[in-house]
């Protein structure tokens, strides 16, 4: 009889709490947009359409999209927590066209600085274009 009570006890516990989280509104600041000063969504995308001067999703043959191709560059436009995850993807589109690699890091705050640092580490041969947000220049 023990087992059936505390069998029912974490049953109760756990369907408490899903539903007090499914009722509960979460925020979470996701890494694909940052809110601006001027309330302004800003996206990835919308950093590749604003400084790409090339060509933007370029497809390659296996079907990867590289966010901007230019004469130079295969540039990945990340923000810079993901700095890693551009660094692999530049390289990779780097080898398949023939180009150099190239990350565009968007810098919400002073702190994601050392985020370019980590990228030098990994390989100094990466050009790196850094991007601020309208945030990032008003704490500057």
């Amino acid at each position: 009889m023990k087992n059936f009570n505390l069998s029912n006890l974490i049953l109760f516990i756990l369907v408490s709490g899903l539903i007090f989280f499914s009722a509960t509104e979460v925020n979470v600041n996701s890494d694909k947009s940052v809110k601006s000063s001027s309330n302004e969504i800003m996206h990835e995308k919308d950093y590749v359409n604003k400084y790409c001067n090339g060509e933007v999703e370029y497809i390659l043959p296996d079907k990867t999209r590289i966010d901007c191709l230019t004469d130079e560059y295969a540039i990945e436009f990340d923000y810079a927590k993901k700095w890693a995850e551009s660094v692999g993807q530049s390289l990779y589109y780097a080898k398949k066209t023939g180009k150099k690699p190239a990350v565009a890091i968007i810098l919400n705050k002073e702190s994601d600085r050392k985020y370019i640092q980590r990228i030098n580490d990994v390989d100094k041969d990466i050009t790196i274009f850094e991007i601020y947000t309208n945030d990032f220049k008003k704490q500057n």
